[in-house]
């Protein structure tokens, strides 16, 4: 892959944006409607959000929610006045505090202390009218010293915005995927709170593969020493499609750990995708050591990705922090290397692009999302699109 695309990205102490010092509210009204000039919200086709940005559509739409969970965990469909909703993280964004402000009931998952889950939970959102717009939360709770999987997995027609809030007390183990996999005519707009203990550990994986509109909003932050975070995306964006993830990660603790590695192949005209990765280490947290990274695959003419990495720095006592950013096209020599030993063209395409995934399929470690990433790779690489 060649690595000719320079992307723009600020480092030093005070960047234009201050993450940490973001609006916060649960309100809709506490902010403006977006126009599309601000910082936060200038990649994003606001006429293609259907309402969700500014009220104008109505709550007709309708989705499913449905949980699969092994023993050990405890599932709870609770009302809005339940006080562990909230707790976790606020809404950032007009079409979070939109939703947070309009679901009905909540999913709240638990995991009780010491307990390890051998199997995944599965949570279903399925959409099944997009023609309003339909709102969600989740709460995934996980005691000290536990252990889990949960898989959110999203599919079908919705205009739908939702916030998921995780926590993870000390010690305790998270993997958490959300499978954006909905039909073409969706939208999806999704806020991810992330609050990870004293040695805990959380591994948050994007895998964003269908929708007309996808725009993911992860954020974590640490409630004690120790922390370890790891942030990983995959998305395939095919002709039309906007596939938006802007990551937040506030180092507020000593002694914390974050890594963020996404990767992404684009196929067709006007397939757009946006990667926006910001990090923030305060001036108390003392041994940061974080490290962020993007990486896009443009496979034909009329592709375009976004990248932009942001490093915040107010102290000098780090362990270490760096970012890196690379656009480039299917590398020719890959390609007449593999043709040259009797490969098509169209089977030498796959094979780098199944290479360019291959690390990031290995890490995600969840057997049923494994199988499910593979049916979804060769589905997009059957159906691609060729220059």
């Amino acid at each position: 892959m060649s690595t000719t695309t320079a992307v723009p990205h600020s480092h030093g102490l005070t960047p234009a944006t201050d993450r940490g010092e973001r609006r916060r509210a649960a309100d809709p009204s506490a902010f403006p409607v977006p126009t599309g000039r601000e910082e936060e919200w200038r990649f994003t086709p606001l006429a293609r959000l259907r309402g969700l940005h500014d009220g104008s559509s109505p709550a007709t739409g309708k989705v499913e929610v449905t949980v699969i969970a092994p023993d050990g965990a405890v599932v709870e469909t609770v009302g809005r006045d339940d006080v562990r909703l909230g707790a976790v993280g606020t809404p950032g964004d007009r079409v979070a505090a939109a939703a947070y402000s309009g679901f009905a009931e909540a999913t709240v998952l638990t995991v009780p202390p010491e307990t390890i889950l051998t199997e995944p939970i599965q949570v279903s959102v399925r959409g099944l009218d997009a023609s309003g717009s339909s709102f969600g939360h989740l709460l995934v709770d996980v005691g000290r010293h536990a252990t889990a999987v949960v898989v959110l997995d999203h599919s079908g027609s919705a205009t739908y915005a939702d916030n998921v809030e995780v926590r993870v007390a000390d010690g305790g183990r998270l993997t958490l995927v959300t499978l954006q996999d909905w039909a073409e005519d969706a939208v999806h707009a999704s806020a991810h709170h992330l609050l990870v203990g004293r040695e805990a550990r959380v591994v948050h994986v994007a895998v964003t593969l269908g929708a007309d509109l996808v725009r993911l909003t992860p954020e974590a932050r640490f409630s004690g020493p120790g922390g370890d975070v790891e942030l990983l995306g995959l998305f395939f964006t095919d002709p039309g499609q906007h596939h938006e993830h802007r990551l937040f990660v506030d180092h507020d603790q000593p002694q914390c750990r974050s890594r963020v590695n996404y990767k992404g192949a684009l196929q067709g005209d006007a397939a757009h995708s946006v990667w926006i990765g910001d990090v923030l280490i305060r001036a108390h947290a003392s041994g940061t050591d974080t490290y962020e990274v993007n990486r896009n695959l443009l496979l034909t003419d009329g592709a375009r990705a976004d990248s932009v990495p942001n490093l915040e720095i107010e102290t000098g006592d780090v362990a270490g922090a760096g970012h890196a950013s690379v656009t480039g096209r299917l590398d020719d020599s890959q390609l007449f290397y593999l043709m040259s030993r009797g490969i098509s063209k169209v089977e030498a395409r796959r094979l780098v692009v199944r290479g360019f995934f291959a690390d990031l399929r290995d890490q995600i470690g969840v057997p049923v999302v494994s199988s499910r990433l593979d049916e979804a790779l060769e589905r997009e690489l059957s159906q691609g699109v060729t220059t």
